[in-house]
């Protein structure tokens, strides 16, 4: 089963703050691609990890090949057509960069949609950009010409809560406005991320997938309990049984095991991605609050 995100990495400012540097990541089966990226490092500005690190705001690149990406040729080799970079804050400082490779094909039904929504200017979220891939032109038009407002919708529900919001099935419910679209094009499963930022303005990163091709193999989302000492699970969804079926229910915020619970307690408390083959835990930090851990097992 191939899933809709290819690869994860992500990138750490230097000790002096000056560049940003590779901080690890899965890649899968794309060797060459990790090979090539463990050593680069990036100044502000400069490639998709430095423009979302000089911007502040969460950035879709929707062109691999002929952009200002530095790594075009190793991208395309290993499948990956499209990237998403989100800038995590940590309080009013940059603790990471992750970026999100995604890939598709003839067989393949998904998207990937930013949305924005700036309060001096508006109440609506709107879509800022968006992939579409292979999902044809009347979904996307569809998009770019509805507005949420928040709470309302799969975006304005993330922008509500100020967590991840999964939902398996847009079909039903009335959770997905764009449903009767969504489904005509094999589009059944959503995953909407509120992202980092400093200005006041508010993003979320939506993934809209297919049955075939799934976000990921298992999604889990840990929020902290009402003591403050330990996070719980509140979102654990497998697209079939593994052997993460059994996780743990909570765990502590300073465990320091290098294993699942210790990755996800370590992304909570430091503001950073950490892994643990096949995971990746990535924390959730609206307005530079971290609200949650999204945990992505491939």
């Amino acid at each position: 089963m191939k899933t809709f995100i290819r690869v994860i990495e992500f990138w750490v400012p230097s000790e002096d703050g000056s560049l940003l540097e590779f901080g690890g990541g899965l890649f899968g089966p794309a060797h060459r691609f990790a090979a090539v990226s463990q050593n680069l490092c990036f100044g502000r500005g400069e490639g998709l990890p430095g423009r979302a690190w000089d911007t502040g705001r969460p950035i879709v690149l929707k062109e691999l090949s002929g952009s200002y990406f530095r790594r075009a040729a190793a991208a395309k080799t290993a499948g990956l057509t499209c990237a998403i970079a989100l800038p995590i804050f940590k309080g009013d400082r940059l603790s990471s960069v992750a970026v999100i490779f995604c890939g598709d094909d003839e067989e393949h039904s998904g998207a990937i949609e930013l949305w924005g929504n700036d309060p001096e200017e508006s109440a609506d979220m709107t879509l800022v950009d968006g992939y579409y891939g292979t999902t044809g032109d009347t979904f996307e038009f569809i998009s770019r010409a509805t507005a949420f407002r928040r709470g309302t919708g799969l975006p304005g529900m993330a922008w509500d809560a100020q967590k991840p919001v999964f939902l398996p099935d847009l079909g039903k419910g009335a959770g997905f406005i764009r449903a009767d679209s969504a489904v005509k094009v094999g589009i059944n499963r959503g995953f909407a991320i509120p992202c980092s930022t400093l200005d006041g303005s508010n993003f979320v990163m939506a993934f809209l997938s297919a049955r075939a091709t799934p976000i990921a193999r298992r999604i889990e989302v840990w929020e902290p309990d009402a003591s403050g000492t330990h996070l719980r699970r509140s979102l654990g969804f497998s697209e079939a049984a593994t052997k993460y079926e059994d996780a743990f229910e909570a765990i502590s915020m300073v465990g320091e095991a290098p294993d699942a619970a210790g990755a996800i307690a370590r992304a909570f408390a430091s503001g950073v991605p950490f892994t643990a083959e096949p995971m990746i835990a990535i924390p959730v930090a609206p307005q530079g609050r971290i609200t949650a851990v999204m945990a992505l097992h491939f």
